[in-house]
């Protein structure tokens, strides 16, 4: 079994790929972590993992850059239903536009436009940089050992701002909701960085690896 974490210029590849190559080594998983930026590879990968680092509208000109890629993720996601995980900038690019440096489109997969923060506390800073406290929205295979209170590490400007509130699976408090991680099907995203979460972001990639959809 391959997990395929994709390689298109943004987001911190060796951090990801090392933090699901311990999930793996921990859980004893039969699996193989790559990262790529091979279309052919991608779309035969039993998971799928989407970094991103940076903005919305460089990601997705990064990501269409590369030939092939954008059909590669249709393919796997979409038509064959392979588990996808997007993170940060990746989560963000499931949404159905993003408007930081002018509106560009999404992916479309989760109802929603990437907006800025605005928080309603003037003190608190932009970016939203270092830990918070998770707050679960709804149950979910994927958060089995994980429970609202626990922190994780984010560094963003943008958050998602969810269509439909139930696809918003948790929240976090930064002067009002900020979405966290929003999934459907066999979708999931989070705006963190479950790689730089310590225990808390291990648990959930360990999670992602044994979901069944």
């Amino acid at each position: 079994m391959e997990i395929a974490i994709i390689d298109y210029g943004s987001g911190n590849l060796r951090s990801a790929a090392k933090a699901f190559e311990r999930a793996v080594g921990e859980a004893e998983l039969t699996m193989d972590v790559v990262v790529t930026s091979d279309p052919d590879r991608v779309a035969r990968a039993d998971r799928v993992v989407l970094p991103g680092v940076g903005a919305f509208k460089t990601c997705k000109s990064g990501l269409l850059a590369v030939d092939g890629m954008a059909d590669a993720l249709e393919h796997a996601v979409i038509k064959n239903a392979r588990p996808f995980f997007g993170i940060c900038v990746g989560m963000q690019l499931m949404a159905d536009h993003g408007i930081e440096h002018g509106t560009t489109d999404g992916f479309g997969w989760i109802a929603g436009d990437v907006v800025k923060l605005e928080p309603l506390d003037p003190r608190l800073k932009i970016p939203h940089m270092g830990w918070n406290e998770l707050v679960f929205r709804g149950k979910h295979v994927l958060f089995e050992g994980l429970k609202s209170g626990q922190h994780v590490y984010f560094v963003h400007s943008y958050h998602m701002d969810v269509g439909d509130p139930e696809l918003a699976l948790a929240t976090v408090d930064y002067g009002g909701d900020v979405t966290a991680i929003v999934g459907r099907d066999n979708m999931i995203g989070t705006q963190f960085h479950p790689e730089k979460s310590q225990e808390t972001g291990l648990q959930l990639i360990t999670n992602f690896l044994k979901w069944m959809p």
